[in-house]
Formats: C-alpha cells, structure tokens, sequence
C-alpha cells in the first residue's frame, strides 16, 4: 500500500541532519531528474528578483528565496516534519510513535515538486518550489510526469492517491483497479456534495493520521472502504468518471 501527499508551500526551518544526499532518498530512478531540478532551481537562485517572478514570492518573503540558495548545504529534516500547512498540521507527524512512524516509512510518500517522490523519513531541505513553478529551460509537468508515472506503474498494491490534481498532473498514478484518487466533499441537509478547500487539506491529514495509527494492510480498495467504515470514517466511492482515469473515492468530511 502506498499513500501519495502533496507537499506544502510552508516548511519548518532547521533539521538536525546532514545536508541533502540524492542517494540518501527512495526511488533512485529519479535521482537524474532530481539532479536537473536541482541545477535549474540553482541557476535561477542567481536572480532574486527572477526567482520571486518564477515562484510567484511577494517583496516580504525574501527568506524564500534564501532558502532556495542554501538548499544543498542546509540541514535536512524527515519529510513528514519538514512540511507544514493545514494537511501536515492535522497530520502532526511529530507526535506519532515509533511503530506508527515506522508504518509511514513504508507507506507514505510525499510528493515533492522539486525532487519528486519522497519518502516519508527521506531527508529534505527547506525549499520553495510549487506544481506550478517556473524553472529556466525546466517545465516541471512534462520533466516529472513520465518518470513518477514509470515509480507508480512500477509499484504493487493498493496506492491511494491524496494529492492535488495539480500534483497528481505532475505524475499520474496507474489506472488499475487497486489504485484509487480521493476527493473530499461534505453533503448538505438535502443530500447535495460539495468539494471543500481547507477541510479538503484537514480530512486528508486526519486520515492520514488514523491510518498510521491503526496501521491496516490493505490490498485492495473493497478492504479500505471497509476498513474506513470500522473507523467510523464516511468514505465511499465516488463516480466512474472515464476509463482513462484512476477510480474515485469520496471522503466525507
């Protein structure tokens, strides 16, 4: 079972290990791609003003941009504590226990714009780089999206995909029967749906949460609506919108 995050556009500062190694990160197969982000990212650090433009930075967030030019020597951080916002708040990696944190190392992966699957424990920097970044002679959907596409057709078991669509865009997860994106939709008094935005990101970490904390091997996604129900979690699935699309499941929040 794999369970696929988007990052955050906020980051925890610090980290007490050493320095960003691309061998020291899951999914070798995209250490080539890493390292052309890397080098494009790098060469735009030599521009502040062009890297506030490409990444879209207001005049008060020169910290982003210093950020993004100390990467490489800066400490890392386990990816699940490096990332903050609404989804990782309600996640709150740093509380879990050992067995739970354990369970996440071989379940979770994030999904990075800049050095694209990680692992949940993988060691990142501090970094500013979104979906929809500008890179010098870099478009990130079409440099990410084959080589992430390739790790997920490459992956056996259930993968739920949590992601945003702009991420899921960047790397499409396989059309298969155990692999299933999920929405977030609250229901009114008449039965109406409705997407949410900041509930969206919070239902995500909750249940990304009960998941590690209850640490079920699921295989298939017959098991994980049933396993959500015994949670007390109102997951459904969702409409059969095309056969060249992952299945859908809906997760009321």
């Amino acid at each position: 079972m794999r369970i696929l995050l988007p990052p955050s556009e906020t980051k925890r500062d610090g980290g007490a290990d050493a320095p960003l190694a691309l061998e020291a990160l899951s999914f070798p197969t995209l250490t080539t791609a890493r390292e052309q982000t890397l080098a494009a990212l790098g060469e735009l650090s030599l521009d502040g003003e062009a890297m506030k433009l490409a990444l879209k930075l207001g005049p008060r967030q020169d910290a982003e941009v210093d950020r993004n030019r100390v990467l490489q020597s800066a400490p890392t951080m386990a990816a699940i504590d490096r990332y903050t916002g609404v989804l990782f708040d309600a996640l709150d990696a740093p509380s879990l226990d050992a067995a739970a944190r354990e369970f996440a190392c071989r379940t979770v992966v994030v999904h990075s714009a800049l050095l694209g699957l990680v692992g949940a424990l993988d060691p990142v920097p501090a970094y500013r780089l979104s979906h929809d970044s500008k890179l010098p002679g870099l478009r990130l959907k079409a440099h990410w999206r084959g080589p992430i596409a390739h790790v997920l057709d490459d992956e056996a078991g259930l993968i739920i995909d949590l992601r945003s669509e702009g991420y899921a865009e960047l790397g499409p997860a396989p059309v298969r029967p155990g692999s299933v994106y999920v929405r977030v939709v609250s229901i009114d008094g008449t039965g109406r749906k409705r997407a949410l935005n900041h509930f969206n990101k919070q239902a995500k970490g909750r249940f990304t949460r009960a998941v590690l904390e209850g640490r079920p091997e699921l295989d298939t996604l017959d098991e994980l609506l049933d396993w959500a129900d015994t949670e007390g979690l109102s997951m459904r699935l969702g409409e059969d919108r095309s056969p060249t699309l992952p299945r859908e499941a809906e997760l009321v929040a």
